[in-house]
Order: structure tokens, then C-alpha cells, then sequence
């Protein structure tokens, strides 16, 4: 089995991290224009953020997996052959994948091959893990507003109370308090329950 996976050098960091099978090939590009020389791989990853879906659509007809964690296939109009997964920093290091697809049957043998845990999650905006950590930074921000600690206190006790791998501003910045942002800003767009705190909003005035 062969895959091929578009990555920048942190991602291809957190993949190699993983267990997989010895007798799967997996090769790293850096540029969308190699994948065209990969039509026939067994499944092709894209991870970089800015995808051509134009050129994706005439890319292969097998699998392909890209990072939408915003964009949902319906949004993005894609193929049956295409699936999303969150490629946002930390998440692809995680044991078990969220993968939202049109056809599970193509999937279940490339990750079953790869020896890579998934679940099948619906296609909505943020997954579910995401949805839920972008919740948990959002209230964190919430507290740090009402002053009722500083950020690194609230670090300390979220990973001691909850045994979280990481405190939420901790967690905000290794995944890109932008990307926290733009997925609580396409939430909100339907709920309120995802308004985002002023200070959050703030902080990215400041970047």
C-alpha cells in the first residue's frame, strides 16, 4: 500500500510520531503539484490548509483525505472519494482520527492498512474534538476576562483538575488562537452559544 501526504514539517513530525504498519509506504511531498504524479497511490493526505478543490476534483478517484476542519464537504462540494479530517497542531498525533466521509468502505481499508485508528464523526464544523477544545479555551478566555485568574493559573489548574495535556491558553497556542477564532466564528453563525470573548478577540487585534 502506498500513501502519499502533502504536510509542512510539524505535521509530518506528529505523523511520524504514530504506530503504523511496516508494510505500508508512506511518502511525504511538500508542493501540491507533486500529488500529480501520484494518481495511482492507494490514498493520497493533503494537509495544508489552502486547497485548489477545483484541481482536486481531476486529481484520482481514490481515496483522498484532506484538513477541512471548517469547511464541510457539503460546503466544499466534493466527490465521494474525498474525506475530511483535522490536521490542526496536536490532532494528528492523536490515537484515534475523527473522519467525516461520503464512503466508508474506502476509508476503512486505507486505515485499517495504514494501522491508524478512526471513527466516523458527521460533517459539521469543527469535528467534535475540535468543537469542544475551541469551547474550552473560549471559557477559559471567558474567566481571564472576568479576572478570575491570570492565564497561567488557569493553565496549572486545568491540567492538574482535569489532567488535560495541556491548560487551555497553553492548547490555544500550539493550535492557533486564528484557528480557535474562525472555527468559533462559523458556530456562532448559527448559535450564539459560540460568542466569542472579548478577550479572545482582543489577543488576535494584537497579533
Amino acid at each position: 500500500m502506498q500513501i502519499i501526504i502533502l504536510a509542512d514539517d510539524k505535521q509530518k513530525a506528529e505523523l511520524l510520531s504514530k504506530n503504523k504498519n511496516e508494510n505500508v509506504c508512506i511518502e511525504f511531498v511538500n508542493d501540491y503539484h507533486q500529488l500529480s504524479s501520484y494518481k495511482n497511490a492507494d490514498a493520497l493526505f493533503i494537509l495544508h490548509n489552502e486547497i485548489n478543490t477545483n484541481e482536486l476534483q481531476s486529481l484520482t478517484t481514490r481515496p483522498v483525505f484532506i484538513h477541512s476542519v471548517i469547511s464541510t464537504l457539503r460546503d466544499l462540494n466534493l466527490t465521494a472519494n474525498v474525506s475530511r479530517i483535522n490536521a490542526w497542531p496536536t490532532f494528528l498525533q492523536r490515537e484515534l482520527w475523527e473522519v467525516s466521509i461520503k464512503d466508508e468502505a474506502q476509508v476503512k481499508n486505507i486505515f485499517e492498512g495504514v494501522g491508524w485508528k478512526y471513527i466516523v464523526v458527521p460533517d459539521e464544523p469543527g469535528f467534535i474534538a475540535a468543537r469542544i477544545i475551541s469551547m474550552i479555551i473560549n471559557e477559559a478566555y471567558f474567566a481571564f476576562e472576568d479576572g478570575v485568574s491570570s492565564k497561567d493559573e488557569i493553565d496549572i489548574a486545568m491540567r492538574l483538575g482535569t489532567n488535560y495535556p495541556y491548560g487551555p491558553f497553553e492548547w490555544a497556542r500550539k493550535i492557533g488562537i486564528r484557528n480557535i477564532y474562525n472555527l468559533l466564528k462559523k458556530l456562532n453563525a448559527n448559535s450564539n452559544r459560540y460568542a466569542m470573548s472579548k478577550a479572545m478577540e482582543n489577543e488576535l487585534i494584537d497579533i
